[in-house]
């Protein structure tokens, strides 16, 4: 949808907030954004929560974005319609990734020469899609929408999102994982427990890939200690290599590392979440288990991926899903 293209100095971006696999999906959208205007002031906005691009996906996008705002109470109460935010801040322009109708509101307070919105069907936006846009259901695909309405110009969808690990992170992930085993990846976390399947199955899996002369890797985050001692009882042969001596306190769960380590890995099992996002940037092969969630909009981005849904098996409830199915899937790509 390549327009007329706009020329701002200073750039201000909403979002509601950034757990770790929703900014992995915008990383393109930060970097087209960076290349389309190299000289603009890069304003990331998280108005209702944190953002990961402050903290732990911080080295991802240096030079890319110049500030990073958080909390900044944009889309939580309507008596926000009564001032402006930030202070009175002006932008050149202001893109509003979110179709919420209060933090979209919000926003028009904010003074800005141009504005980009999917809200009410880009009513206010300066630059609208073409008579029968469809939006997006991918988050991917619908940042790099609001791209090509900033730009003017056709970015196509990556088939995969490259990031750059330092050379120390990749030193590391070999030390942890070293070659002469086949390992597959079991990561049971998720950003909610609706998001995850029962930990008892990925202890069924983990025995069964060992069984069959597999070593299971499982990743754990930092919300998931007390994890390790149960599958570590019924999975003697797993390794945890973030939970090894040393490592959270040099590299304090980087999702760099776990990319890193995912490169290491045959194929890897993951429930709709942060990690999942991350096996899926190593290049490697993934299945990506869901439930509550829609793969349609949240599938992580992949050029090997098999998606299995709790829908498959009557409901949305990740307990439906059989140890059989995901296990199937596995083998599918270790064959």
């Amino acid at each position: 949808m390549p327009q007329k293209r706009i020329q701002p100095q200073t750039i201000l971006v909403y979002v509601g907030l950034d757990r770790v696999g929703d900014a992995l999906l915008k990383l393109p959208f930060v970097r087209g954004l960076r290349a389309a205007f190299p000289e603009a002031r890069i304003t990331w906005l998280a108005g209702k929560d944190t953002s990961v691009y402050a903290s732990q996906m911080a080295p991802a996008v240096a030079g890319l974005i110049d500030e990073v705002i958080e909390r900044a109470n944009i889309g939580l109460d309507p008596l926000e319609l009564l001032h402006r935010p930030l202070n009175g801040r002006r932008f050149d322009l202001v893109i509003d990734t979110q179709r919420v109708a209060l933090a979209s509101l919000a926003l028009m307070r904010i003074p800005a020469r141009w504005r980009l919105s999917p809200f009410a069907h880009f009513l206010f936006s300066s630059q609208k899609p073409p008579k029968g846009y469809k939006f997006p259901k991918t988050m991917l695909r619908q940042m790099l929408d609001l791209l090509e309405l900033a730009t003017g110009e056709t970015v196509a969808t990556p088939k995969r999102i490259d990031v750059s690990i330092p050379d120390e992170m990749h030193a590391e992930a070999k030390r942890l994982l070293p070659e002469g085993k086949c390992y597959v990846g079991l990561a049971p976390g998720a950003g909610g427990k609706p998001k995850c399947w029962p930990l008892d199955r990925f202890a069924d899996v983990g025995r069964a890939l060992s069984q069959d002369g597999y070593t299971p890797v499982y990743l754990l985050g930092p919300q998931e200690p007390e994890w390790q001692e149960p599958l570590a009882r019924d999975v003697p042969d797993a390794l945890f290599p973030l939970q090894q001596s040393g490592v959270a306190q040099r590299f304090a769960y980087s999702p760099l590392l776990t990319i890193a380590l995912g490169e290491r890995l045959a194929v890897s099992l993951a429930n709709d979440s942060g990690v999942g996002h991350m096996l899926a940037l190593s290049g490697r092969p993934l299945v990506s288990l869901f439930g509550p969630t829609s793969p349609a909009k949240f599938a992580p981005v992949s050029s090997c991926l098999t998606i299995v849904t709790a829908q498959e098996f009557g409901g949305r409830e990740m307990g439906l899903i059989p140890t059989e199915a995901a296990l199937k899937a596995l083998k599918a790509q270790l064959a």
